[in-house]
């Protein structure tokens, strides 16, 4: 068991919802914060059929219980609440009337909005957990997490491939057919394989249109889907004024580097390959977001890119750090474009590349080269973003 660094600590005096996509490990993580929690599980059958039937059997056991804001000790917890959305209001009577805390968990709450769920009007804080991290791993493996993916099931399983197999048909293809987000599952399968393409790119709907043979809105739509169930996330441009014309379009995101392995069928990536690099760009975005949401700074982040092709992978905050992810083990000076034509046109506290050097550099013109593990530790130490 891995220990996650998400605390949920503002869970002692606010109800809290608790998002993210499937095998995350958010219901271990509640498991073991909240061992003692009342605990509403709607994955389990006859759970779910009670609780459907009479919603305010929720609001009846917990009065039963004599729970009030000054009794509770835990929050009470419903998992995947997004199954059973008339809940919702039994749960905003509870925290009006009674001060009840409670954590409400799921992988998505787009068929909350679309079922007109009650979202508590602000009522709740939302954390959100992602795959694991360099942080939370003893012993951590680059090449084994951009090969097999971060999910806490696929990076200990010795069958990562057939983990991540069923993952995809049992998730992101049943699953969304079963909410009615999609009627088309095939063309939604060949959107999925085509979108891993677009991993870490620029947006281009009317290419992935062609590529689907479907039309560029219903590649929107199915974009959407990704954003809504947190699959996927966009990467905005960053738009302070430059004398250089830049690229305002956003860039995709799949949530976990192991799934675009299985969706693009890329095979295993060796270190010093194109696509290994590519990889580690997309782990590097991975963790930068998770520490952004993790240590509650939520900082944005966005990417930098000339019409003429100068780029840098991440801007962090207002122009705070900028960032070049780069998996050569011997950083040279043909890296350091991009980042130095950024340099030209803003002022940075920080100028960072992230690569597979062994040892810190720094050039003349105030460049860091930082070794990929030097650069995690800086980050969850909370020294490089503050």
């Amino acid at each position: 068991m891995y220990n996650r660094i998400l605390s949920l600590s503002l869970s002692e005096k606010h109800t809290c919802f608790l998002w993210g996509p499937r095998q995350t490990g958010k219901s271990t993580l509640l498991k073991r914060m909240f061992p003692d929690a009342q605990y509403y599980d709607l994955l389990l059958s006859d759970v779910y059929a009670r609780l459907l039937r009479n919603p305010s059997l929720l609001r009846e056991e917990c009065l039963a219980k004599g729970l009030d804001r000054q009794t509770q000790k835990y929050p009470v917890i419903i998992d995947e609440v997004q199954k059973l959305p008339p809940l919702l209001d039994e749960v905003h009577w509870l925290i009006e009337n009674k001060g009840l805390r409670f954590i409400l968990c799921g992988s998505s709450a787009r068929k909350l909005k679309r079922g007109q769920g009650n979202l508590l009007g602000g009522r709740a804080v939302r954390y959100e957990l992602f795959p694991l991290v360099y942080k939370e791993i003893p012993d951590f493996s680059l090449e084994k997490a951009l090969n097999d993916g971060l999910l806490p099931s696929m990076y200990t399983s010795e069958i990562p491939e057939r983990m991540k197999q069923s993952y995809i048909g049992d998730y992101l293809k049943e699953e969304i057919m079963a909410e009615a987000l999609t009627r088309n599952i095939p063309a939604f399968s060949r959107f999925l394989e085509v979108s891993s393409f677009s991993n870490g790119e620029i947006l281009n709907y009317q290419n992935i249109a062609a590529e689907c043979g479907i039309s560029a809105p219903t590649v929107k739509d199915y974009f959407q889907i990704l954003y809504d169930t947190l699959i996927g996330r966009t990467l905005p441009a960053y738009r302070k004024r430059s004398k250089r014309r830049l690229i305002q379009s956003p860039k995709f995101y799949y949530f976990d580097v192991g799934i675009v392995a299985y969706l693009s069928k890329r095979g295993r990536v060796e270190p010093g390959s194109e696509l290994f690099g590519r990889a580690f760009e997309h782990f590097i975005f991975s963790e930068i977001i998770t520490h952004s949401h993790y240590s509650e700074l939520f900082y944005p982040i966005a990417y930098w890119r000339t019409s003429s092709g100068f780029e840098v992978d991440f801007v962090l905050g207002d122009c705070e750090i900028a960032i070049e992810a780069k998996s050569s083990s011997m950083v040279h000076n043909h890296h350091l474009k991009g980042i130095r034509a950024f340099k030209e046109e803003y002022t940075a506290k920080r100028y960072l590349v992230v690569s597979m050097d062994t040892a810190r550099r720094k050039t003349e013109d105030g460049i860091e080269i930082l070794p990929w593990k030097d650069f995690l530790d800086e980050l969850w130490d909370n020294n490089l973003v503050k």
